[in-house]
């Protein structure tokens, strides 16, 4: 065991308080833990694939700047042409860039619960964190987030729409109140985009202080860990600084390319997915015990028995699929269990092992 003396000589206090982020194994499981994209791609698609990586010089450092991507997710987002575009290594990446790029002891300000990379990355550089309670129905607390805004000046805001890990689409107008009010940066974090019919996409020419971040991890690539930023060009010039050279591999940029390049097949995955959500809302909602929530996202949030959420979702482990306990959490989340709609075969595995987990 190494001395306790030689952690905290090397290590800032803030990383040694830090939990580390647990991924659950998952083998031998279904896996409905994580809001990946179930389906694989045709065969037809997966051979043209492979030819295009024939041709990648994998002894040659890919471009820095990913411009044929780049100029690629300009058209398949629609992005304005006002924006410049920053890549990043999934989008922790971009938010740690983000964050990095603050003076020190800058206040970050988001909503309790959202997604835990906000909290994590900023407590680890030494930032101030501020978690906003969302109302009992997960939306957002405007009062409470224009007077958080007024007292602390954050520097950086981070909205997910949808949020996650709740589902839910935030008022437009509430966030509007809050860009407006910000003298910082406003984060608004669309990784779930695909399944949602909102953006802030198209507000970009109308606020110096937004930005939109976007992933191409829900839509089906999660395995590229590519996530994406768009803004004023000025902002992007400054956060490029701090984006390591050569971040974006060139696998990854090749394939992204190409898979964007075939918007049909993952459009009709994104539909098929947003389909099989509404029946298992549907299913949910009929079962007496479960309190499910709708969902603009590719998961759907539900509230348990009291005290029982994490008998439940050992039960439902124990029957081979695998969810997310949220219970630990607290708050709002309390009582909570999270499941990424799947395949209609695994969501029907799902629905029988929670019910099984009932009786």
């Amino acid at each position: 065991m190494m001395q306790s003396s030689l952690i905290s000589s090397l290590f800032r206090k803030e990383v040694q308080a830090l939990s580390a982020y647990k991924v659950a194994d998952a083998k031998g499981l279904i896996k409905l833990d994580a809001m990946e994209n179930p389906y694989s791609w045709p065969e037809e698609l997966k051979n043209q694939w492979v030819e295009e990586l024939k041709d990648c010089e994998l002894n040659r450092y890919p471009d820095p700047e990913a411009r044929l991507l780049a100029d690629t997710l300009r058209i398949h987002d629609a992005i304005p042409e006002c924006c410049d575009i920053l890549l990043g290594n999934g989008s922790d990446e971009i938010i740690q860039m983000l964050l990095m790029a603050l003076t020190p002891g800058a206040a970050v300000l988001s909503t309790t619960p959202s997604f835990v990379m906000y909290r994590q990355i900023s407590l680890s550089l030494g930032l101030y964190f501020h978690g906003i309670a969302l109302q009992d129905d997960f939306g957002l607390d405007v009062p409470a987030m224009l007077a958080a805004i007024a007292q602390h000046q954050p520097a950086v805001i981070f909205l997910a729409y949808p949020n996650n890990p709740t589902g839910n689409l935030f008022e437009a107008e509430a966030v509007h109140r809050i860009i407006k009010a910000s003298s910082g940066l406003v984060i608004i974090d669309e990784a779930y985009a695909p399944f949602a019919d909102a953006s802030f996409m198209a507000q970009l020419a109308n606020y110096d202080n937004l930005l939109v971040m976007r992933t191409l991890s829900k839509m089906g690539l999660a395995g590229l860990r590519l996530g994406y930023l768009m803004g004023h060009p000025d902002l992007i010039q400054q956060l490029n600084k701090i984006r390591l050279p050569y971040n974006i591999n060139i696998l990854s940029q090749v394939s992204a390319k190409f898979a964007l390049t075939h918007p049909t097949v993952f459009d009709t995955q994104s539909q098929m997915i947003c389909k099989h959500r509404r029946h298992v809302f549907e299913q949910l909602s009929g079962i007496p015990e479960i309190t499910a929530y709708p969902s603009s996202a590719n998961f759907i949030l539900f509230r348990t028995p009291l005290d029982q959420a994490d008998s439940i979702f050992s039960a439902i482990k124990q029957q081979g699929v695998l969810i997310k306990n949220l219970s630990a959490q607290g708050g709002l989340l309390r009582d909570c269990l999270r499941v990424t709609v799947g395949t209609e075969t695994e969501n029907e595995a799902f629905i029988n092992a929670l019910q099984n987990s009932l009786r």
